[in-house]
Parts: structure tokens; sequence; C-alpha cells
């Protein structure tokens, strides 16, 4: 019944779904996980989604982003925090992902922060207690980011920071790419600039290929992903040098 209903509908919702048969959200909730891991649906916040037609070089907004593997990106956002400590001097570039890693930093007191993401310098804002730098320049608006000339040119003043890396797409062979150019050309400019690389993304972006080249696999200290990284590929990025987190 819930396939049929997303043949007709984008998107379903447990509150809708349980007064419509009657059945609990407990058991619907249930149905819906069971169906996701028959790769059939998306699940999100509040129900869940036709499985979309993969196509990494899609310029995807970020509030369709939200939508996806937001509980491993929880876990991911909570498991980079641990990498940080009180003093820290750090970069959360934009994304869903490192987002989750601006909402688990409420246990520090002295974070130094640079960012180029709009939505996350709000979020740090709630903090009251760190020092924030928003990158200016050219608004994306699909990803509530600056990037351009100005956003490159302030970027230049920051060195020897730990930076937490949003990614679209990595391959081993490959390395790490996007669909927008401007993102690319930012994203080179931290990972030069930075002491320590962390990719932060969930298992989805795994063998997966943009247009736009940012780095090669090789220029990443650590990933963070969730536990449903494909087979074989821990060890192949270990071999690599690169250390690997999952949640």
């Amino acid at each position: 019944m819930i396939m049929r209903l997303l043949e007709q509908n984008a998107e379903v919702r447990v509150t809708d779904l349980s007064r419509d048969t009657g059945i609990s959200e407990v058991t619907i909730r249930k149905d819906l996980t069971i169906l996701e891991n028959r790769h059939l649906l998306v699940r999100t916040r509040g129900g869940a989604m036709r499985r979309p037609v993969e196509n990494q070089n899609e310029d995807t907004t970020i509030a369709k982003k939200q939508l996806f593997n937001f509980k491993e990106k929880e876990r991911i956002g909570a498991e980079a925090a641990r990498m940080i400590k009180d003093g820290d001097f750090i970069m959360l570039d934009s994304g869903t992902t490192t987002l989750e890693v601006a909402r688990h930093l409420g246990r520090f007191h002295d974070l130094h922060i640079v960012t180029n993401a709009m939505n996350i310098a709000t979020e740090l804002m709630t903090y009251k207690r760190f020092e924030v730098v928003l990158l200016g320049g050219n608004v994306r608006v699909n990803s509530h980011s600056t990037v351009g000339p100005l956003a490159l040119s302030v970027l230049r003043n920051f060195r020897g920071y730990k930076l937490f890396l949003g990614v679209d797409s990595f391959s081993v062979e490959n390395g790490v790419s996007t669909p927008s150019l401007e993102e690319a050309l930012l994203n080179q400019l931290m990972i030069q600039q930075a002491d320590k690389v962390i990719a932060v993304f969930d298992s989805s972006k795994f063998n997966k290929r943009s247009y736009v080249h940012i780095a090669d696999a090789e220029q990443l200290d650590c990933i963070i992903t969730d536990n449903a990284i494909p087979a074989g590929m821990s060890a192949k990025l270990k071999s690599a040098g690169i250390e690997v987190r999952t949640v």
C-alpha cells in the first residue's frame, strides 16, 4: 500500500498513513524502515519519499539534501565533534553533514570557527561564545553558501585549521568532486590552507563522480562516514594513508 501511494505521490507522512489505516505510528515507522533497507524508498523526517534517480551532476538544493540520510548525518556530526578540543581553530564547509557538526559543539567553550555557509553561521550564533567568521562573497542559493573572488580573497588570510569538508561525490580513483565549479575552487583553497582535512559524508556518496574535481583521495587525512560503507572500501582508504571512522 505504501509503495502504491508513492507511485501517486512524491512523499507520504507517518501521521497520515496511521490515520488512514488505523495502524499505529510505531508499526508504520517499522514498515518504512524495512522498505528503506530494501532500497525501495528514502526515509525523511516524519515520513518517506520516492527513491530518486541518482544524478551526481545535479546541483541539489540544501533543503532537498536535508531529507536524505539524516540519522547517519547526525551520527557523523557527533563523531566529528569528538575530533575537536577547546581552543581549536576549525573551518566548516557548507553542507548538511557539516551543519550536523555545528549542531554538536555544545560542550565547547572556546572555538574559533570560519565557514562559508550562512545557515551554519546562524547555527553557531546560538552558542553565543565562539568566535565565528563568515566568508563574504557571492551567495549560492542552492547551498546557502558564499563563493567567488571575495570568498577566496578572505580565505587566504586563514591557515592551520582543522577542515571539516562536505562531499557530494567520492571515489578512491577520482577523489572528491562536485557539480559546482565555484564550490570546487573554494574547497581546493580550503584544503591547501588546512593542517588537517576531515571529510564528513554518508555512505551514499561513495563510488560516485561529479564533473568538477576538487581533490585526490590522498589529500584527505580522515573520512568519517556511516557503517554502510561499501565492502572493502575501508581497507583501500587505510592503505592510502587515510584514517577511517564509521558510525
